[in-house]
């Protein structure tokens, strides 16, 4: 392998993780923000 094969892989590597953990951060918000707007009061 390469040197610039193995920079790409571990950025990959690194980079995996956090982007892992923020979409999932992002789905279980926004899941949450629309079953909280299921039960808000429409007639304000």
């Amino acid at each position: 392998m390469s040197t610039l094969e193995s920079i790409i892989w571990h950025v990959l590597g690194y980079a995996a993780m956090p982007v892992i953990i923020l979409s999932g951060f992002i789905a279980v918000a926004a899941c949450s923000v629309w079953l909280l707007s299921l039960g808000k009061d429409k007639n304000i």
